[in-house]
């Protein structure tokens, strides 16, 4: 069935009022937070193929995002780059849909266009963008989480999670306009980007993967693992070993420090941002069981 751009298994599944979480790659995806989010969900809840963009290289530069070839004697596969996307159900809750989304090169309305149709179609009932990018802050606090909400219970959201406001004005990407027109379609739309310490780059961020899955666990009851926090303590461990060899680093790290519990205290003072929730206590001081089931 063809959905705009998008070409989709037909029939098209009845889905319960889904929840479409969707990433946003290159733009916000630093350290490929949301990619690692979107691939932890599609596995633990055995997500379904629901459709793909049909022609990619309409809204795509090949030659930036490459094609991967397996050739052995001869060429056995060639995988072209794509919007991807996934559907898993729920018994007696939203059932929900992936999207992972590549930021396009060329006819960017026509993809806006076909991802919001995209979403009428499944008669979404909210829009959740996820994504990451590098801020001034330690990796020895709390990862920080902004967002902001277009509709009401976006809105709540935004606030259940202690998410800080979002103000900021200069370039950005078209794609953006998927969430506002989601919105003026009537779905709840919602983003947010967790902060990640400039310092740290790296191909897999645990510690901001699991930042964003303590939103979705809170938010909309999707499980975390135990290893998933083992993971992000590791990663964490080893980032604070790496930097006892730059003894330069100890003073940036300690000003870093200062800034964020001034930052964190002036927010909570507004009654803006939350911080010390139970899952945040579990990942800083324990990990002795798993957050949720799938």
């Amino acid at each position: 069935m063809r959905i705009g751009g998008f070409d989709l298994i037909d029939p098209v599944p009845e889905l319960n009022a889904p929840y479409v979480l969707a990433t946003l790659r290159p733009w916000i995806d630093v350290n490929n937070v949301g990619s690692l989010v979107l691939r932890e969900l599609v596995g633990q809840f055995g997500a379904f193929e629901l459709g793909q963009l049909r022609r990619p290289g309409r809204f795509y530069d090949l030659t930036r995002y490459r094609p991967t070839i397996d050739i052995e004697g001869a060429i056995n596969e060639l995988t072209v780059p794509n919007t991807m996307v996934h559907y898993a159900r729920r018994k007696g809750q939203n059932d929900l849909v992936f999207l992972d989304l590549l930021e396009p090169h060329a006819n960017a309305d026509i993809y806006v266009d076909s991802v919001v149709r995209l979403l009428t179609t499944l008669k979404t009932s909210k829009y959740v963008l996820l994504g990451s990018m590098y801020d001034v802050v330690p990796h020895t606090r709390p990862l920080l989480v902004s967002g902001y909400g277009m509709g009401e219970k976006a809105l709540q959201d935004v606030r259940m999670a202690g998410a800080m406001p979002i103000t900021y004005r200069g370039p950005s990407t078209f794609a953006n306009l998927i969430t506002k027109k989601a919105a003026e379609a009537g779905i709840d739309a919602v983003v947010f980007i967790v902060s990640l310490p400039q310092y740290v780059v790296m191909e897999e961020d645990h510690v901001g993967k699991v930042r964003l899955m303590e939103v979705l666990n809170m938010l909309y009851n999707i499980p975390i693992d135990k290893e998933e926090f083992e993971k992000a303590l590791r990663q964490r461990e080893t980032i604070t070993e790496r930097l006892k060899a730059s003894p330069e680093v100890a003073d940036v790290l300690s000003q870093l420090e200062n800034t964020y519990d001034m930052r964190v205290k002036a927010m909570e003072k507004e009654g803006i941002l939350q911080l010390g929730s139970d899952m945040e206590e579990i990942f800083w001081k324990t990990m002795e069981k798993n957050i949720g089931k799938a």
